[in-house]
């Protein structure tokens, strides 16, 4: 959208690329409706191999002035620090990673955003722990409600994802102590074949509900859940709509709404108020900023017994009765 006479943005993707119906792509959807709100235009430029240092300068040196841009994950950050520092004059927001001086001080021309990860992944674990128990079925895919046993697949080990892992545990054991967490990593945010090997062991093993944190490895998790017969809990965006596909396992998704954050930012851009949107940021439950969504499908077969559990879990957490393992940005230990 937009005819390009207005402003110009750039966005540079992270691992799992444009196209992985999760984080890059719900952070792509604020751009491209700030293009058509406010006439601008838009550079995708996907994240290949890791070489997002020469991806970020390559834009900032170009003969486009660009109005902002986006830089999609936390491992964008190293060489973001290096950018923003030979590119001074040039604003620039990265997601998932507030962005530090050596000092300590944060980088005047940086939007660092976090999103709470770890709060929505509790509440992904609320909703795991509550339904493993109780009968659910939808489309021929059941849980087993004489078991007590749910998984989660990640898809790169790193400290980030371990704040998914580790808070939707504590989510679940929030629920019921007695269910068993099976834990699995595929190796990638790009491999759905690796991610259904991974879904089907947990599966296999007497999980009933899987949730991941995988990217563009996610769509593996679902195939496992179809295959199986099994449910499971979708990530970063309602992914029951993303990938319709897969609507009948998908129960509910952990969702950050990553498209208001580019589009807040960019829109602060344009209308001069860098001071409010720029330097670091993080956004969770007290600001609306993440939550837990049920699947459009499985809303009628849903008790009200989960959203009794969401909505306590919620307000726990933002007045401090509960504790959520690691951060917005990551499990560093």
């Amino acid at each position: 959208g937009g005819s390009g006479s207005g402003p110009n943005f750039a966005i540079i993707s992270g691992e799992g690329g444009f196209g992985d119906k999760a984080y890059n792509d719900i952070a792509l959807q604020g751009l491209e409706k700030a293009v058509e709100d406010f006439d601008g235009s838009l550079n995708k430029v996907q994240g290949e191999g890791g070489q997002y240092g020469s991806a970020q300068r390559s834009l900032a040196s170009s003969d486009t002035d660009y109005d902002l841009i986006v830089c999609v994950g936390f491992y964008q950050a190293e060489a973001l620090k290096q950018s923003a520092s030979e590119f001074p004059d040039q604003k620039w927001m990265i997601i998932n990673q507030p962005l530090y001086k050596e000092n300590g001080e944060h980088f005047e021309n940086v939007a660092g955003y976090a999103w709470a990860n770890h709060q929505m992944s509790y509440l992904a674990g609320v909703a795991a722990g509550t339904m493993t128990t109780r009968e659910l079925s939808h489309e021929g895919n059941s849980n087993e409600p004489d078991g007590t046993t749910v998984g989660f697949v990640g898809g790169v080990d790193s400290a980030l994802i371990r704040a998914f892992e580790r808070a939707y545990v504590a989510g679940v054991h929030h629920v019921n102590e007695d269910v068993d967490v099976k834990i699995g990593y595929a190796g990638s945010f790009q491999d759905p074949a690796a991610g259904k090997e991974v879904a089907l062991s947990q599966y296999d093993a007497g999980a009933d509900i899987i949730y991941h944190a995988a990217a563009g490895t996610g769509p593996g998790i679902f195939q496992a859940a179809q295959d199986r017969e099994r449910i499971a809990i979708g990530v970063d965006a309602p992914q029951d709509k993303s990938l319709p596909e897969y609507s009948d396992v998908i129960m509910g998704s952990a969702v950050k709404w990553l498209n208001v954050g580019t589009y807040n930012v960019a829109q602060g851009v344009i209308n001069g108020n860098w001071d409010q949107v720029g330097g670091p940021h993080v956004v969770g439950l007290d600001q609306d900023g993440v939550a837990f969504v049920k699947g459009e499908e499985y809303k009628p077969d849903l008790p009200s017994v989960l959203d009794d559990n969401l909505e306590e879990a919620k307000q726990g957490i933002i007045n401090g009765d509960i504790t959520v393992p690691c951060t917005a940005s990551g499990c560093q230990e």
